[in-house]
């Protein structure tokens, strides 16, 4: 059941009207109940996945807080190798076993052992890392351990960012959800404009990009050098608006029953390098790997040579974390090299840190090379294989057609521009939180021409969001 399905609709006004009906007592039951129904939507056995690992790291988090320091740090291994194990199994397995399997027929080792083939279970990634921070939470003493099974199954299957995040920390979600939730006018109003701002993003700018990125990587070679690059720009825009829409209706859902979640994006295309990127994209996942990787391995406290390992090692395995693929390591190990070298010449150079007349163009420039980088870093990103990258790279660097038949609607540029242009005028705020200041004549104007633009102009094929692979 995606976010932009006719099912959706009808099942998250439902669950938002029995919720306020419904007394305080019951209701976790309705929203885990709910959440199930929303999860079993897709593969419905999967559930039992989700289940063990909820039961694990509900039992190791008990154990650990009843335990002295040397036995909470057992618990703590066991409910970390169990939950990542299931993982394993069923996103890396089949990855490593290949790689395994091509390593040995090279040295000339037998070794045969068959890929286990298994379907990856919608959201794995996501729901394995917010129950991940539980368990390190509470052994850390920062979390008390949560005794209701009810409350803490649906801190892991909260529904609306359940499957695509973003990945919330316990202190935030899980006290939410024992507190008592008073209907309010203003969590329907700021609720509903987000999920109309998110549908807006995903199906009407995303999903019109989408047919022209899938066009160009599907073959590259037939198609000229200006056209693989407006391809390479709208997927940048693409995956922005697209998982930026899915956020932001999360977020909406939720906070239409009075649960704040965290924000995932702060216009991250506006970043002055790599380093600024990644404080503003999928930031709930960037500050998990700070916390939980990069700061455990001693974060920039060490000497250059471990910290550059440090930032290799968080890149690596955050490209590992997208995919059990050689493009998304190759995604990770260039971002790491790139933020490294980035890293080098500011301290060198300083050159936006100075004050003189040229600083602002000179943070249009730098915000314009972040782009132009990121853009060529999606590359790998996106390319099915190695050799669909390197079609796209020949065909960058060594154009030799003349014309080609690639196309575009004059809609999608009025679209993407549009939201771009508004993106940026709404510089330090949220859409909500901006609609909010804004005269009823001014709010209600806006909020017609997005209802009026999904209505209309959305995309003619339903995509499914593109982060509900990982």
């Amino acid at each position: 059941m995606s976010f932009n399905s006719i099912p959706f609709l009808i099942f998250f006004p439902a669950i938002t009207l029995l919720f306020y009906v419904l007394p305080h007592k019951y209701r976790w039951i309705l929203l885990l109940a709910g959440s199930c129904i929303f999860y079993m939507s897709f593969i419905p056995q999967y559930i039992l996945i989700l289940f063990t690992t909820i039961v694990v790291d509900y039992w190791g988090a008990l154990k650990m807080e009843k335990s002295s320091p040397k036995n909470r740090k057992k618990y703590l291994v066991l409910s970390i190798v169990i939950t990542c194990l299931v993982l394993f199994l069923f996103k890396y397995f089949d990855f490593f076993n290949e790689t395994t399997t091509l390593i040995c027929a090279q040295i000339g080792v037998p070794y045969r052992v068959h890929n286990l083939n298994w379907v990856l279970p919608i959201g794995l990634s996501f729901h394995t890392f917010q129950s991940l921070s539980y368990v390190v939470e509470v052994y850390r003493g920062n979390q008390k351990a949560e005794r209701h099974f009810g409350i803490y199954s649906l801190y892991v299957m909260f529904y609306p960012q359940l499957v695509a995040g973003p990945i919330e920390r316990p202190q935030n979600l899980l006290t939410q959800l024992r507190e008592y939730k008073v209907f309010k006018t203003s969590n329907i109003s700021e609720g509903s404009r987000l999920i109309l701002f998110g549908f807006f993003a995903k199906m009407v700018v995303a999903d019109n990009l989408a047919p022209y990125v899938d066009e160009i990587y599907a073959n590259p070679t037939l198609y000229k050098q200006t056209s693989v690059l407006t391809g390479l720009f709208f997927y940048s825009f693409q995956i922005y608006f697209d998982f930026f829409g899915y956020t932001t209706i999360a977020l909406g859902c939720a906070k239409l029953l009075g649960y704040n979640l965290m924000d995932n994006f702060n216009k991250p295309y506006l970043a002055k390098n790599l380093s600024d990127f990644w404080e503003r994209w999928h930031i709930s996942l960037s500050t998990w790997f700070r916390d939980y990787i990069y700061f455990p391995l001693g974060g920039n406290k060490v000497s250059v040579a471990k910290w550059i390992s440090n930032i290799f090692i968080v890149f690596l395995l955050s490209g590992l974390w997208h995919g059990a693929n050689l493009t998304f390591l190759l995604w990770g190990f260039f971002h790491a090299l790139i933020f490294v070298l980035e890293r080098f010449l500011k301290t060198k150079l300083n050159i936006l840190n100075s004050k003189n007349a040229w600083i602002t163009i000179l943070h249009a420039l730098a915000i314009l090379k972040n782009f132009v980088l990121a853009s060529f870093l999606w590359i790998f990103f996106r390319g099915t294989d190695l050799a669909n990258i390197k079609q796209i790279f020949n065909r960058i660097f060594n154009n030799t057609l003349q014309q080609d038949s690639f196309q575009i609607d004059t809609k999608v540029w009025f679209f993407l521009i549009s939201f771009i242009l508004f993106d940026v005028f709404v510089l330090n705020k949220r859409f909500d939180f901006w609609c909010a200041d804004q005269p009823v004549l001014v709010r209600w104007s806006v909020y017609a021409v997005m209802l009026f633009s999904v209505m209309v102009f959305s995309g003619v094929q339903n995509y499914p969001f593109i982060y509900f692979q990982f």
